[in-house]
């Protein structure tokens, strides 16, 4: 009963959500059904209705018996005198007296006539643009149907009609028009838009197959949201979270991807992290740098390696050297010592993708990458590579297999849950170890708003760039501390951990 209770709660939640995101439409639309209905209401000629009411009973008074028989006659009669009301024996007469052009065809069809079970009463309605007209015609079809009546009854051997008819309510011009009922187009316009708008907002949700928020990723995987990454419209200018406040949403939530991102990884015994995404575009480039950008502040040893070999971007966002960095050290140019870029004031060193290569997949899966990556473990603390996108190009897929854990980027509004399957579903066929799914993008405002709190924050407080420190690849004329300080870290920081 409590799965059945939750599941509907589930349900409930996600149709508000639906709702939550598509209010304008749905507004929209019902006041555009509101429109409708008021101007409905003022095309339509207004068409007035005018009503007399006959009385039927017969003609001779006699024991309570004879009035009980011919009671029971009358009523028996009056659905016969209510179909007569629209023959042309009743309208035809009408149609003379008063010098209408209809025929009694037409004029039959704004007439009605009706009786109520059980009773002799018969009600005659006519409709017409005039209200003069309307009750005037009423008031003849009455006056004919009384002849109509006296006539058809009469006994062919002579005599008189035992029925009598009798007019009880005289026909009397209306005042207010019957049609078209303003209150009752505009609650039709109002109910109707509003069913169009939430048929839209449904429809549009069904056929909307982006990735809004960790909601929709929790239906096309299991893995888990190590994070969210809440849009901020300067990202574009200033990708790097030290470029922003010290306190911003931001900077926060690279804070709490490195947290969750240490106890998803706390069980693997390498210290490699692949950083990828479905398509281009999507932000793992900014992801993975500011990723390794945290966690150099919380006192870790990071390499940072740029493994895009095709649209490589480390290297712009930090501002170094791309000439020479992860090709020239795979191809045996030059030592990855020599060619580690350090940056900032913490342990982050910064390995660029060097030149693009005519074959970055092979590059990336071979034996020489493995001995790299291994290298680097047992110097840093941690290890971030940025790859490509899993879906255009291989390259992701076969670094994979290399590494100890994949940290799938998703982007919201921007990659659809079909494509993020396909990128689960590849690195799962190359057995990689997906460590979770981070959410960038995420939308600050609305119904997939991203939110967090903290104790502490100083709104107001800047933090200033700060200045890569340029390695002696970068800047020959440098002195050795750099070169020395690295050295210290590649080769010394095994035998210090033992001691």
């Amino acid at each position: 009963m409590t799965t059945t209770r939750g599941k509907l709660l589930l349900e409930l939640r996600d149709y508000l959500l639906i709702l939550r995101r598509n209010w304008i439409a749905i507004v929209a639309l019902t006041l555009v059904g509101l429109m409708v209905g008021f101007l409905t209401s003022m095309l339509i000629r207004p068409t007035y209705s005018a009503e007399t009411q006959l009385f039927v009973a017969t003609q001779n008074s006699g024991s309570v018996q004879d009035l009980q028989t011919g009671s029971t006659f009358i009523q028996a009669r009056v659905s016969s005198y209510v179909k007569t009301a629209t023959t042309p024996t009743v309208l035809q007469p009408v149609i003379d007296t008063l010098g209408l052009v209809d025929t009694p065809q037409q004029l039959a069809s704004r007439v009605s006539a009706s009786s109520d079970l059980k009773t002799v009463l018969i009600t005659i309605s006519v409709e017409d643009d005039s209200p003069v007209q309307a009750a005037a015609i009423a008031q003849g079809v009455a006056n004919s149907l009384i002849k109509a009546v006296d006539y058809l009854e009469t006994p062919t051997t002579g005599g008189t009609s035992p029925v009598r008819v009798s007019v009880v309510s005289p026909a009397t011009a209306p005042t207010i028009p019957s049609a078209p009922n303003t209150k009752i187009n505009l609650a039709l316009g109002l109910i109707v838009g509003l069913a169009l708008g939430v048929a839209a907002a449904l429809l549009r949700t069904t056929l909307d197959t982006r990735v809004r928020s960790e909601r929709d990723l929790t239906q096309i995987t299991d893995a888990p949201v190590l994070g969210g990454i809440a849009f901020d419209p300067d990202a574009t200018k200033d990708p790097l979270v030290n470029a922003t406040a010290m306190h911003s949403q931001r900077a926060e939530s690279f804070r709490q991807l490195r947290t969750n991102l240490q106890f998803a990884h706390v069980s693997h015994k390498s210290k490699t992290v692949l950083v990828t995404s479905s398509l281009p575009g999507e932000g793992k480039s900014t992801t993975a740098t500011n990723l390794a950008i945290a966690m150099a502040e919380s006192g870790q040893s990071v390499a940072l390696i740029d493994a895009d070999l095709r649209r490589p971007m480390v290297a712009t966002y930090l501002g170094l050297e791309s000439h020479a960095g992860l090709t020239t050290a795979l191809i045996g140019q030059a030592d990855v010592q020599e060619l580690m870029q350090p940056w900032g004031t913490n342990e982050l060193h910064v390995l660029t993708s060097g030149r693009i290569p005519p074959n970055p997949s092979e590059l990336l899966g071979s034996a020489e990458m493995k001995q790299l990556i291994l290298r680097l473990e047992q110097a840093f603390d941690s290890v971030i590579i940025d790859a490509p996108p899993l879906l255009p190009v291989t390259d992701a897929a076969v670094l994979a297999q290399q590494v100890g854990g994949v940290v799938l980027v998703v982007g919201c509004h921007t990659a659809k849950k079909p494509q993020v399957e396909k990128a689960i579903a590849t690195l799962e066929l190359v057995d990689a170890d997906v460590l979770g799914v981070v959410l960038n993008r995420l939308p600050i405002k609305g119904p997939d708003a991203y939110s967090y709190s903290y104790y502490g924050a100083v709104a107001n407080a800047q933090v200033t760039k700060q200045p890569a420190r340029r390695s002696r690849l970068a800047d020959p004329i440098a002195g050795p501390t750099d070169e020395d300080a690295f050295d210290e870290i590649l080769h010394g920081r095994t035998s210090r951990r033992g001691a």
